[in-house]
């Protein structure tokens, strides 16, 4: 069992930066890759950003490439997701989520456990 909670969403202006941060406690976080996804009302859930159980292996949606890194400190338990440059189409309440088998980052149903959200909103 993992428990997630994210952190750090709040109101930025357009080409400003954010840093999301995800605590997690329980057992064997450092074997799970952890992803971020966000939700805006009335659309899916979809994937920014995954990290590997390593951290050696990144991915990113189109979207965010450039602009969005995702880390992680596996001996204290987080997962962070720096965004820059962002934009107002990044408004959206984003969350981290995490994996056991490790596959397929993009889809919601292979997560096993999510946090809460944070909301991020993006000013013009």
């Amino acid at each position: 069992q993992v428990q997630l909670a994210e952190s750090g969403g709040e109101l930025v202006q357009a080409g400003g930066s954010l840093r999301l941060s995800c605590a997690a406690a329980g057992r064997n976080f450092d074997r799970y890759l952890m992803g971020w996804f966000r939700q805006v009302p009335g659309k899916e859930r979809e994937g920014v950003a995954a990290i590997s159980w390593s951290g050696g292996t990144k991915y990113y949606a189109d979207s965010v490439k450039g602009r969005f890194t995702v880390s992680r400190d596996n001996p204290n338990n987080m997962v962070y997701l720096q965004m820059d440059s962002l934009k107002p189409e990044d408004t959206a309440v984003y969350y981290c989520a995490a994996n056991f088998r490790g596959s397929n980052w993009r889809t919601r149903s292979e997560y096993d456990y999510w946090g809460q959200g944070t909301q991020v909103t993006v000013s013009s």
